[in-house]
């Protein structure tokens, strides 16, 4: 059997609870990918993904986001110079590697700027940069049931993915009549069956080149990062992503009650191609 089909198997195995069958399965496969599993499985649950800010800024700015995240935020900035809105919504801003950047390549800054995280570390972070925002820690759900503010702007990028389908529906029908322009930066990732045979190998070659993509801090981002997410989605157990393909992504605006919904390319990324998907 090759790595990608043992490893398939130890995906397996874990989705079905086997955890001591999975490590044997890694060790067999041999891979960066294998090794850094074996580690993981040995070891205790770790925090949330999203509150170990070392292993989640290493991941952001490292690999292929540094190319992807330099392609949004040029593409945000185009849009606050062409549509120049006077207020801005960032659900799930993280530090700003988004927003931060685009603001500064702006020639248009809206005058009122809202971001909002639920981690209070990555919030810290972006407050710095942005001392003119009003920067909020709250969930999407909690930030948007507080009162009935407008914005003429609002984007997320790769964040309403950490909300689970029926509680985003909610979200994107409370945000529809209250901003303008929604923007969202996703993946246009592959569908399959979940758990399928076809499925996790694809996961495997993925999260393979992903992780070889970090070179010296690969065990931190695959520790503190990368596994939490696979497994999540593997096991859906403390699941941390709820991805779909555009289309989904699309006919999701379009429920809420967006008309116009528009998809198109942003870059090329290792675990699927990303998309801006615009909405009015």
């Amino acid at each position: 059997m090759t790595s990608i089909e043992l490893l398939a198997d130890a995906l397996a195995a874990y989705r079905s609870g086997d955890r001591d069958q999975a490590a044997e399965l890694a060790r067999r496969a041999g891979s960066p990918l294998a090794g850094e599993l074996r580690i993981f499985l040995a070891g205790e649950s770790s925090a949330p993904v999203y509150d170990q800010p070392e292993a989640f800024t290493a991941f952001i700015r490292g690999g292929g986001n540094v190319g992807l995240y330099r392609a949004l935020s040029a593409a945000l900035a185009a849009r606050y110079d062409d549509a120049k809105p006077e207020s801005l919504l960032d659900l799930g801003c993280g530090d700003g590697l988004a927003v931060v950047p685009a603001l500064e390549q702006a020639t248009h800054v809206p005058q009122r700027i809202d971001l909002v995280e639920p981690s209070g570390a990555l919030l810290d972070a972006v407050r710095e940069r942005v001392p003119d925002a009003q920067c909020w820690q709250a969930t999407a759900q909690e930030f948007l049931a507080r009162d009935d503010l407008g914005w003429d702007f609002t984007q997320s990028t790769f964040a309403l993915q950490s909300i689970p389908p029926d509680q985003r529906a909610d979200v994107l029908r409370a945000l529809q009549p209250r901003t303008g322009t929604l923007v969202l930066a996703e993946f246009d990732v592959p569908e399959y069956v979940e758990g399928s045979a076809a499925h996790l190998r694809s996961l495997v070659e993925r999260y393979e080149r992903g992780v070889a993509e970090y070179g010296a801090d690969a065990s931190l981002v695959a520790q503190g990062f990368l596994l939490p997410v696979l497994l999540g989605i593997v096991s859906g157990q403390e699941r941390t992503n709820w991805e779909h393909p555009a289309g989904v992504w699309a006919g999701q605006l379009k429920t809420a009650g967006f008309t116009q919904v528009d998809v198109e390319p942003l870059a090329d990324y290792w675990w699927s191609p990303a998309v801006l998907v615009t909405a009015c």
